[in-house]
């Protein structure tokens, strides 16, 4: 496929293959993109800016919504590419598709919502002839870099609540997943948006993504991936706003009064959807001492009715990991785990991109397993004693995106709430369960700011205070 920059779908004589993560065929290929494209298709945003902030908001709302209408048309295709390309299985793709919908249609309902509202400067001592009231405007250009596990859905909610804010959009999706990208970018096109509002720069990160985020025309940066990543960005982008969705290692306590197969059925959805790939994947689960042996007895059988293979056959559970190098690493981290006194009890397995979910009990706090983000389909469980020691096992560690408690007990749940020190928070569910209406952004190294569309907006807009001396 061709990239999109300055009104155009072009084409470069450097090119970069999509692959196949299960069978490493090529599916297509996309442009290598240069600095010097980058900077055409900022300048090309700049413009397509104004364009978009004098369009009325109903006009960026028709838009939007007409995308939704597209985009449900051609579901199964939007499906199909996200499982070809990114490895997750069928079911899932088609899920992820869906999602977007609902994305971009939340979006395009944001764009009637914007508004700002009066301030009663009279309520200040020796004010007395002052009307004043905010408004809020589009920052300018967003640049919008998403990442490869979920290529349509974390597209749709850094461009949507862009768009429906007024803003044009420099869209860099992830090098190995641009293609549902590229494929929702003629959408967009088609739905009417002005040609200059959006640009679909493909390539590198490492090649181009400084120049993305240095440059002083980009006034807004929403970005999903690594700590590390989202590190360089910030101190390489100067004076402007961001959004950081960053890494986690989602942590899940297990009370004694839970119903242990629910637990385990959340559990294993939760630590192997998209073969473990998720920023808020179940990864650290802490079980109570005295259900810890029947708890990970409940964990083997439905661990092991993942049948792995082929992500398009429908049969299929798990598909395959986005690299082998990825899925080498899972097994190493495992291998490590094991040195270091942990158990395998059920998977443990890889064979190329493929690896089989995991269950490893008995693990400690200084391992790296605990310690730091797995990003694949294993997850590590350990014994406590109370609530106490449950929640600061929960908080050891430098993540703080998504974590889950399974209890009946209210005064256990509202400490979980309290206490934990994560920015999304499940009672009686797995820390992997996201509604895209929600507020949804982390602490500590998790980044900060929040997308979900009716918050995203807001950051996607400056506030400006008007007053009126009387």
């Amino acid at each position: 496929m061709k990239m999109y920059i300055n009104g155009e779908w072009v084409d470069r004589a450097n090119t970069m293959p999509v692959f196949n993560p299960f069978d490493q065929s090529i599916i297509d290929t996309v442009p290598r993109a240069t600095v010097a494209d980058v900077d055409l298709a900022i300048a090309s945003a700049v413009r397509g800016a104004k364009v978009m902030a004098k369009l009325p908001a109903y006009e960026r709302y028709a838009i939007l919504n007409r995308a939704a209408q597209l985009m449900t048309e051609r579901m199964e295709d939007l499906g199909q590419t996200i499982t070809r390309e990114e490895g997750k299985v069928i079911a899932e793709g088609r899920g992820e598709a869906g999602r977007a919908i609902q994305t971009i249609t939340l979006s395009s309902e944001e764009a009637k919502r914007l508004h700002g509202e009066t301030v009663p400067l009279d309520g200040a001592p020796g004010v007395t002839s002052q009307f004043g009231f905010t408004i809020r405007v589009p920052v300018g250009v967003v640049a919008a870099i998403a990442p490869f596990n979920f290529p349509l859905n974390l597209v749709c909610h850094k461009v949507g609540p862009a768009l429906a804010a007024g803003n044009a959009v420099v869209l860099k999706p992830a090098g190995d997943t641009p293609l549902s990208a590229l494929k929702f970018t003629e959408i967009l096109l088609e739905a009417g948006l002005p040609p200059e509002a959006i640009q679909c720069v493909t390539g590198s990160g490492a090649e181009i993504g400084d120049a993305i985020t240095g440059d002083p025309r980009i006034r807004k940066i929403t970005f999903t991936g690594s700590m590390e990543v989202g590190d360089r960005i910030c101190r390489n982008a100067g004076i402007k706003k961001v959004t950081m969705e960053l890494g986690s290692n989602s942590p899940l306590i297990v009370m004694s009064d839970a119903d242990l197969e629910k637990v385990a059925a959340a559990t294993v959805a939760g630590g192997f959807a998209n073969a473990g790939q998720v920023c808020i994947s179940t990864q650290r689960v802490f079980a109570e001492r005295s259900i810890y042996a029947d708890f990970l007895d409940a964990l083997v059988a439905p661990t092991e009715a993942f049948v792995t293979g082929n992500p398009t056959d429908e049969s299929i559970r798990m598909g395959p990991m986005i690299r082998e190098s990825d899925a080498a690493r899972v097994h190493d981290w495992i291998a490590e785990a094991v040195d270091q006194g942990a158990r395998v009890v059920a998977g443990g397995d890889r064979e190329g991109t493929l690896h089989a979910p995991t269950v490893i009990a008995d693990a400690k706090p200084d391992m790296r397993i605990s310690r730091e983000e797995l990003f694949g389909p294993a997850v590590a469980v350990s014994a406590f004693d109370d609530i106490d020691q449950a929640i600061a096992m929960a908080n050891d560690s430098r993540f703080g995106l998504s974590a889950g408690i399974f209890t009946q007990n209210v005064d256990w749940a509202m400490r979980f709430a309290r206490e934990v020190d994560s920015g999304n928070l499940h009672i009686n569910s797995s820390p992997q369960w996201r509604a895209d209406i929600m507020p949804y952004g982390g602490l500590k190294d998790s980044g900060m700011g929040k997308e979900g569309p009716g918050y995203a907006v807001q950051e996607m807009t400056e506030l400006k205070m008007v007053v009126f001396h009387l």
